[in-house]
């Protein structure tokens, strides 16, 4: 029979709890016998009650060695190994068996045998020095104690004497001990086993260590099948215990732990979790590189002497002889040349002190610790150092401390507490990069959107700008200001689908190409039309050269163009929230706009919709962040911003400070953006317009014509170079056209001269060779204009060309 140890004290409860026991003399007669053993052989107590335990066994040389063992020199030493058995049916069972003596009174011996039917596959190793970590105990039909074995008597503290010929509750009085006794009577009564009862040690021989233990109950029989006494089986189970509390605790730590991309928030989760399940006070401290995105700290050098920038980042504590720490949370943390952080930082490795009141270096005798140590009525006596790093970088340091009568932390306490910084450090790390992204995506989104956007002689502006939280990231939101020909502007407003750094790049792409077809000075559909078409190229593009899901790019847009001396508003949109209009006496209004979809889409032509803005008039763009919130619709974000919205005569940055503060006191999920422009106009003293007829003499009237309204406005100076442009805007347009001609003067910010004609194709500059006898008058409008261009019309086109206003003109 070969000898082995049951080194898992779980498994060891769980066979034993359903365990065949019998109980047998000092020449190995069987002299009691539990239904469970009938169970496992068949045989009742009336057929093995009285007759030798060898009998059961069905190889000869096993029961020998079972007939010799409690003879033998070694009779104290338990041990198990594996044997077969004959079924009363005549199988041959392999099981497991388990021998331990028992001592009773006058020194008198009796043996404990327990079976168990072996687990197939199992290939226990044998060990020079067999233990079986299970206390019995063999009580009579009134409880009283009557067998025992030594590992009972050492696992409680109880001595033989103090517990022979006494009931448990008369050994050791207390709650646990009569509700034990309790279930006992219940077993005697009954027949019926009762298993893994678990139950805290009743005088633990550690006074800093609570042991637990599991106990089974078996009803002992006699040849009559009447009851002899109760077996109690009990199992120490601390340490399974433990493994399932740790279990438990990073089952907790992956739910409890890293719940946002807050490094911060992370910090105290871990602190938290640690308290009081670890310890009893802890503190997180992370670099300052962790906060501000950058890279962290590699491994300090033996001879290194930097001590890095630490920010508190978690405090937890029992509140037990703790006093207030030196650092709250958010404070910078003083890490003197002497603090053990530095030792930890050079070798990369947790460094734990079980004891540390024996101590001779004073190992945490810097900062709050050392005041702990002083200020504590029971002291801190334990305490550990972890290394929080990622990556191979450190990103901080975590402290654990015990105080009061808790047990000194330990390897597997200190395993624990690696897992659990390991856990954060991931989110950390993860929180880090994501921060870096961030602050990257903010900072490309700064530079891409106008910084100081201005609607010149067409409306005032204002605008706000507020990025998503940092568990969302910067989003696409962008938002333009373009002054166009004819004191008109473009107000643009998007919002690229997605969040990050690709987010914000595809917002400069589309602001960029949203200014190249605006000065184009195309229609409004158009400018959405060749922006879809540019979405749709960008995903083509980036599919090939990706993977093909991430080619999926959408955005929203809405473009609209003012002009102030028509105060004629012209709106496309591209599935983008509809504006808001308030007119001047403060009542708002959403438009109903043909809705279009979103950019990316393709095949569906876009609308435009001209509406009149009185003088005054407020046009509100906006990006659906402004106005969504969870749990509420859009319409009711709409009323919000709306009513906000409503306060005539307030200026335009109040306003839209107003506008943002309805917003939730929660971070936005997404970017919200908002662009405010105030319509102005432009009146009769700033326009001048006249009816042509097709006759080339009105040329030369129109050069008159143009000479006596600059001398009206005080701008002589420009008479000479403005003739000329005329002269050659109007030529060309009698030369290639039909019908009528108009020419307008326009005097805001610059001059600006439009002949509006019936031709619908576009001039272009020509470069002329010497004997070219035309071509040139493109050529020379380009020289005198600071800048000029077409645009198309319902009717035709219009070229115009800008002057610079001289010096000391008034623009209005």
């Amino acid at each position: 029979m070969s000898t082995h140890t049951a080194i898992d004290a779980s498994q060891v409860a769980s066979q034993a709890a359903g365990a065949a026991i019998a109980l047998l003399d000092g020449r190995g007669t069987v002299v009691g016998w539990t239904q469970t053993a009938q169970r496992l052989v068949g045989y009742c107590a009336a057929d093995v009650v009285g007759r030798s335990a060898a009998v059961l066994l069905a190889a000869a040389e096993t029961r020998i060695s079972l007939t010799e063992f409690p003879r033998a020199d070694s009779a104290s030493v338990p041990w198990s190994g594996s044997a077969k058995i004959r079924h009363r049916d005549g199988r041959t069972i392999e099981v497991h068996l388990w021998v331990q003596s028992l001592s009773g009174h006058n020194g008198r011996a009796r043996w404990i045998v327990a079976a168990t039917e072996a687990v197939e596959h199992a290939s226990p190793q044998p060990d020079a020095s067999p233990h079986l970590p299970v206390g019995l105990v063999i009580r009579d039909t009134e409880l009283r104690c009557i067998w025992v074995n030594n590992v009972q008597g050492i696992r409680d503290g109880i001595a033989v004497e103090q517990r022979l010929g006494r009931r448990l509750t008369e050994a050791v009085p207390g709650t646990e001990a009569t509700t034990l006794e309790a279930l006992m009577r219940q077993v005697l009564l009954s027949g019926v086993p009762t298993v893994n009862v678990e139950f805290r040690s009743f005088m633990p021989t550690d006074a800093r260590e609570d042991r637990t233990f599991t106990a089974s109950f078996f009803r002992l029989d006699d040849a009559a099948g009447r009851a002899l006494g109760v077996c109690a089986v009990s199992v120490d189970v601390t340490e399974s215990r433990r493994a399932r509390e740790r279990l438990a605790i990073l089952g907790e730590a992956s739910r409890r732990i890293g719940t946002t991309l807050d490094v911060m928030r992370t910090g105290q989760e871990l602190a938290d979790l640690a308290v009081p399940l670890l310890a009893d006070h802890v503190t997180v401290d992370l670099t300052e590189a962790v906060f501000r995105g950058e890279e962290p700290l590699g491994r300090a050098g033996p001879q290194s002497r930097d001590i890095p920038g630490f920010r508190r980042a978690g405090l937890a504590s029992t509140g037990q002889a703790i006093p207030t720490p030196l650092y709250a949370r958010g404070e910078s943390v003083v890490v003197p040349p002497t603090s053990p952080f530095l030792s930890v930082l050079r070798s990369g490795g947790s460094r734990v002190e079980p004891m540390l009141h024996c101590s001779p270096d004073s190992w945490l005798s810097h900062d709050e610790s050392a005041q702990t140590r002083e200020s504590s009525g029971h002291s801190m006596h334990s305490a550990m150092i972890v290394p929080i790093h990622a990556r191979g970088a450190v990103l901080g340091m975590a402290v654990f401390t015990r105080i009061e009568d808790r047990a000194p932390f330990d390897r597997d306490d200190l395993l624990l507490a690696e897992e659990l910084v390991s856990c954060a450090a991931l989110s950390m790390e993860n929180a880090r990069q994501y921060a870096r992204e961030r602050s990257a995506a903010l900072a490309l989104q700064r530079h891409l959107l106008p910084h100081h956007p201005t609607g010149g002689s067409a409306a005032d502006v204002a605008w706000r700008y507020l990025p998503a939280d940092s568990q969302r990231g910067v989003g696409g939101d962008w938002f333009d200001v373009i002054q166009l020909s004819g004191a008109r502007v473009a107000l643009v407003v998007g919002d690229v689908v997605g969040h990050g750094i690709t987010a914000a790049a595809t917002m400069g792409q589309l602001r960029t190409a949203v200014r190249t077809l605006a000065n184009l000075d195309l229609p409004c559909e158009e400018v959405l039309s060749r922006l879809d078409e540019q979405v749709l190229s960008l995903a083509q593009t980036d599919a090939e050269h990706r993977d093909p899901a991430a080619g999926t790019m959408a955005a929203t847009c809405l473009y609209a163009v003012y002009d102030p001396v028509t105060r004629k508003c012209t709106i496309a949109r591209a599935g983008h929230p509809p504006p808001a209009i308030i007119d001047p006496d403060g009542g708002v209004s959403f438009p109903e706009l043909p809705a279009g979809v979103p950019l990316g889409v393709g095949l569906v032509p876009f609308e435009s919709v001209t509406l009149q803005l009185p003088e005054g008039s407020v046009l509100a763009l906006y990006t659906d962040g402004l106005i969504e919130n969870r749990g509420h619709d859009l319409d009711e974000g709409m009323n919000r911003l709306g009513s906000a919205l409503t306060q005539p005569g307030l200026p335009l940055e109040d306003l839209c400070s107003a506008a943002m503060d309805t917003m939730p006191l929660q971070a936005p999920g997404d970017d919200a953006t908002l662009l405010l422009a105030r319509a102005r106009s432009l009146g009769p003293g700033q326009v001048a317009t006249w009816q042509l007829a097709r006759d080339p003499s009105d040329v030369r009237r129109a050069r008159a014509l143009a000479t006596r309204q600059l001398h009206h406005w005080g701008l002589e100076q420009l008479h000479e170079q403005t003739e000329l442009i005329i002269s050659e805007l109007i030529t060309n347009a009698l030369r290639h056209g039909k019908g009528p001609i108009q020419l307008r003067l326009i005097r805001h910010q610059v001059l600006t001269c439009e002949v509006h004609d019936t031709i619908c194709s576009y001039s272009q500059v020509r470069h002329p060779h010497s004997t070219d006898a035309d071509g040139r008058g493109l050529l020379l409008i380009d020289e005198l204009s600071r800048r000029w261009g077409t645009r198309r019309t319902p009717a035709g086109k219009i070229i115009w060309a800008e002057q610079q206003l001289p010096p000391g003109s008034m623009s209005h």
